[in-house]
C-alpha cells in the first residue's frame, strides 16, 4: 500500500514538473515598412505617433443620428450576436478542454429491498460507490490542446471586434451614401423647378413673337430629364434605408437624417500613425495570430500521441444491509476499495499518427502563412485608403470650382437670352452641364466621406467600446 501511494506522488509530481512536447510559441518576424506609402500630403502625418484610428467613433462620426444608428446596430445586429454566442461557445470548448487535467470522479448508489415468499422475512441493501480517473500528462497533451482552445477563444474574441469594426463602416458608409442621394434628389427637384420656370418663360416669349417653338422645345427637354432622375433616385433612397435598416437588425423602414452632406464635418488633417502600431490595432491581424498559435500548439498534442499515455484509477465503497431473519444480522457494513494505474503506447497504427503529425504542421504553416498574408493587406488597405482619401479630396475641391464656372456661365447665357443675343440653345447646354456638374460634385462629396470612413477602418479604428 506504501508503494502504490508513493507510485500515485512520483506520478503526480512528474505532471506538475513533467515536458510539453512540440515547439512554443514565438512571434514570426514579419518585414513590415516603416512607412506607409509616401504621399506628399501625408508625409509629415506619418512620422507623428497618434493614430486616426486612436479616436473612438463616437469621435470620428460627429452627426448624433449617425451615432444613434450604429449604437442601434451595434445593440442588435445579427451578424454581432453570433460573434457574441460564438465567444461563448469558444469559452465552454475550454472548459471541456481543460477538464481533462483534473481528476474525474464518479459516484454510484444501489438499493434493493424485498421479501421472500411464504416467509416474514424482509431485507434491504444499499451500496455506495465511487470511481476516479486521472490521466496523468507527462508529455503535454492535454496542456498543449488547452493552450489550443485558449488561443481558439482570443481568436474568436478578436473576430467579434472585426466584426464591429466591419459594422461600424458599414453603417457609416450607407449613411453618407444615403445623404449623398439626398442631396442629388435635392439638385435634382430644384433643377425640375428651374426648369418649370424656363419652359413659362420660353412659351411665354413665344406667345409675344419673340422666341421659337424649338426653344420651347429645347427647355422642355431639360424638364423631362430631371423629371426621369427623380422616380430613380427615390428608388436608390428606399433601398440604401433598407440595407441600413437591416444592418440595425430591423425589418427595412425609413431611416432618420442628421446633418445634410454637405454640412458634416471633415477632419482638418488625418495622421495615420505609425505602421508598427497597426499590427496590434487591427483585429483581423490578431485573430490569424491566435489562429497561428493554435495551430503551434496542436502540434504538441500531435507529437505526444507517439508517447505512453498513463492513467490512475481507483474506487471505493460499501454495502450496508438489514435483514429480519436473523437477529445476528441485523445490520452489516462491508467496505472494499482499490487502485490502479494503466499504460498504453501506441504500437503500430498504420502512419495515422506520423499522418496526424504531418497534418498539425501543414496547418501551422498555412496559419502561418495566412498571418503574414493578413499583415500584408492591412498596409495595402491603408495605402489604398490614404490615396483615396487625398486624391477624393482634390476631386471634389476641383468639381466645386467647375460647378461655380458652370453657373456663372448659366446666368450670363440666360441675360445673353432675354436680351435677344444668343439662342436658347446655348442656355440649354449650360443648364444641362450644370445640372451634370451639381449631380457629379455631389457624389465628389459623398465618395470622400467614404474615403475618410474606409481610412478609419483600414487603419482598425471603430471597434472600441
Amino acid at each position: 500500500m506504501k508503494l502504490a501511494k508513493l507510485l500515485i506522488l512520483v506520478l503526480i509530481f512528474g505532471l506538475l514538473a513533467g515536458c510539453k512536447v512540440g515547439p512554443n510559441y514565438h512571434r514570426p518576424s514579419v518585414q513590415t515598412p516603416t512607412t506607409y506609402r509616401d504621399l506628399q500630403a501625408n508625409a509629415q502625418l506619418q512620422a507623428q505617433a497618434a493614430s486616426y484610428a486612436d479616436l473612438p467613433w463616437w469621435q470620428v462620426f460627429q452627426d448624433p443620428k449617425l451615432q444613434e444608428l450604429i449604437r442601434t446596430a451595434l445593440k442588435q445586429n445579427y451578424d454581432l450576436q453570433l460573434a457574441t454566442e460564438r465567444i461563448a461557445a469558444a469559452r465552454a470548448q475550454l472548459a471541456i478542454t481543460r477538464s481533462s487535467l483534473f481528476p474525474q470522479v464518479q459516484g454510484n448508489g444501489n438499493f434493493a429491498g424485498g421479501k421472500e415468499s411464504n416467509a416474514q422475512s424482509k431485507f434491504n441493501f444499499l451500496t455506495l460507490s465511487a470511481d476516479a480517473a486521472f490521466q496523468v500528462d507527462l508529455f503535454g497533451r492535454l496542456r498543449r490542446a488547452t493552450e489550443a482552445a485558449r488561443a481558439q477563444i482570443l481568436a474568436t474574441e478578436a473576430a467579434r471586434q472585426t466584426v464591429v469594426l466591419t459594422l461600424v463602416s458599414d453603417v457609416a458608409s450607407d449613411y453618407f451614401a444615403l445623404l449623398q442621394l439626398d442631396l442629388q434628389l435635392r439638385i435634382t427637384n430644384e433643377t425640375v423647378n428651374t426648369q418649370v420656370d424656363s419652359v413659362k418663360l420660353t412659351t411665354l416669349r413665344l406667345e409675344h413673337g419673340v422666341a421659337t417653338k424649338l426653344d420651347v422645345l429645347q427647355a422642355q427637354q431639360v424638364l423631362d430629364t430631371a423629371n426621369a432622375q427623380v422616380p430613380d433616385l427615390e428608388r436608390q433612397i428606399a433601398q440604401e434605408e433598407n440595407a441600413i435598416s437591416i444592418l440595425l437588425g430591423n425589418y427595412p423602414q425609413d431611416v432618420s437624417r442628421g446633418l445634410p452632406l454637405i454640412e458634416q464635418p471633415l477632419p482638418p488633417e488625418v495622421p495615420p500613425g505609425l505602421p508598427s502600431t497597426i499590427i496590434g490595432r487591427r483585429p483581423d491581424i490578431r485573430e490569424a495570430e491566435q489562429n497561428l498559435i493554435a495551430a503551434n500548439a496542436e502540434i504538441g498534442v500531435a507529437t505526444a500521441q507517439f508517447f505512453p499515455q498513463i492513467a490512475l484509477t481507483g474506487s471505493g465503497g460499501g454495502a450496508f444491509g438489514r435483514s429480519s431473519v436473523f437477529s445476528s444480522l441485523m445490520s452489516s457494513q462491508v467496505g472494499v476499495w482499490s487502485y490502479g494505474a494503466q499504460v498504453s503506447q501506441p504500437i503500430f497504427t498504420g502512419g495515422a499518427l506520423k499522418g496526424n503529425l504531418h497534418l498539425a504542421k501543414s496547418q501551422d504553416r498555412q496559419a502561418l502563412i495566412a498571418y503574414r498574408q493578413t499583415i500584408q493587406r492591412a498596409f495595402g488597405d491603408v495605402s489604398d485608403a490614404l490615396i483615396g482619401y487625398q486624391k477624393l479630396h482634390q476631386v471634389r475641391v476641383a468639381q466645386e470650382t467647375t460647378v461655380k464656372d458652370l453657373q456663372d456661365t448659366v446666368d450670363t447665357s440666360l441675360l445673353r437670352y432675354r436680351g435677344g443675343i444668343t439662342t436658347y440653345l446655348e442656355v440649354l447646354d449650360g443648364q444641362r452641364s450644370l445640372y451634370s456638374a451639381e449631380l457629379t460634385l455631389a457624389q465628389a462629396r459623398g465618395n470622400e466621406y467614404q474615403s475618410l470612413v474606409q481610412l478609419y477602418r483600414a487603419l482598425g479604428g471603430g471597434w472600441q467600446q
